[in-house]
């Protein structure tokens, strides 16, 4: 198991670092004159060779790219060019908005999209069946912007049961926290709730035809029995779907926070594109990187423990 958790840190490290030099000399081609998209279209050219020299943009590329990288690695990725503030500390205070709505919206996925498949997978072609895979096309087929603006038009402004915008810090309440991202997690995980239920209802549907499953009900095991160990070997296939989704949810999180008007990353993140922010675009695609990098490593130990066969694979 050490080896295997070696491995894959490993590998996990190797993807971050290609993925930051990419992104480093992506952004620079993209955004070949981001003085000119600082100061704006009346700027003189004296003017954009001054900001260039003060960001350090009239160095060669490579040596721009040694000294972000050298305060990279240490936390530190710079100063945002459009506001003057600490990227690192922007982060630091927008991040945990985005990951607490996307950490609820994969654990609402997790367990409807769960307990939809297994009710599914356990009953193929019955009624509950056909109305599972019914429902599944009507919530993916929703645009999520269009569930989101409905979620606010029913939950909040008419029942009144939770805010229509705003943020709530779990530090100052912290029922009001959980009140102020439920609608956004909601809207954000209904595409995920239907491919964790699909996979995972094709999975126990795979898994209920094996011999060795028939074998074990010939032998009377009950019921409840024989659905844990279906679904234990069933489980990967959701827990790989699930992962993907965690990946897909942070960037579906933008434009949820857009609609319901929450201090995340997703502002920061349109903010940073317009404005040719590349410090704060660079430090938003090693983090999210970096959350990616430790979700795959969390899965692929999971599923080493659930199947042992992983691990030498």
């Amino acid at each position: 198991m050490l080896r295997f958790t070696v491995r894959r840190v490993i590998s996990g490290a190797i993807l971050l670092v290609a993925i930051s030099i990419a992104a480093f000399f992506l952004s620079h081609w993209a955004f070949p004159n981001p003085a000119s998209a600082i100061l704006g279209d009346n700027a003189t050219p004296s003017q954009e060779a001054a900001l260039n020299s003060k960001l350090g943009l009239d160095q060669p590329i490579i040596t721009q790219f040694f000294s972000w990288i050298g305060h990279a690695v240490t936390g530190d990725f710079g100063t945002s060019w459009a506001n003057s503030r600490s990227v690192t500390g922007e982060l630091a205070s927008k991040l945990p908005v985005t990951l607490s709505i996307v950490i609820f919206a994969t654990l609402i996925s997790a367990v409807v999209g769960a307990a939809f498949g297994i009710v599914s997978g356990t009953r193929p072609g019955s009624a509950i069946d056909r109305v599972v895979k019914m429902a599944a096309v009507v919530l993916f087929a929703l645009p999520g912007f269009w569930v989101s603006l409905v979620l606010v038009i029913w939950f909040a402004i008419n029942l009144k049961w939770f805010p229509a915008v705003g943020y709530v810090q779990p530090a100052k309440s912290f029922a009001g926290w959980l009140d102020s991202i439920t609608l956004p997690a909601i809207a954000l995980s209904l595409g995920a709730i239907v491919s964790v239920a699909e996979q995972l209802r094709n999975a126990v549907v795979r898994v209920n035809g094996q011999e060795y499953v028939r074998t074990l009900r010939s032998r009377g095991l009950s019921r409840g029995r024989l659905i844990t160990h279906i679904v234990r070997n069933a489980s990967p296939a959701a827990l790989t779907v699930l992962a993907l989704q965690f990946v897909g949810l942070l960037g579906g999180a933008i434009i949820v926070e857009t609609i319901f008007n929450l201090p995340g990353i997703g502002a920061v993140t349109m903010s940073a594109a317009n404005s040719a922010d590349i410090p704060m675009i660079l430090g938003i695609t090693v983090v999210s990187v970096l959350f990616v990098v430790i979700v795959n490593l969390l899965l692929d130990l999971l599923l080493g423990i659930v199947n042992p066969k992983a691990r030498t694979s």
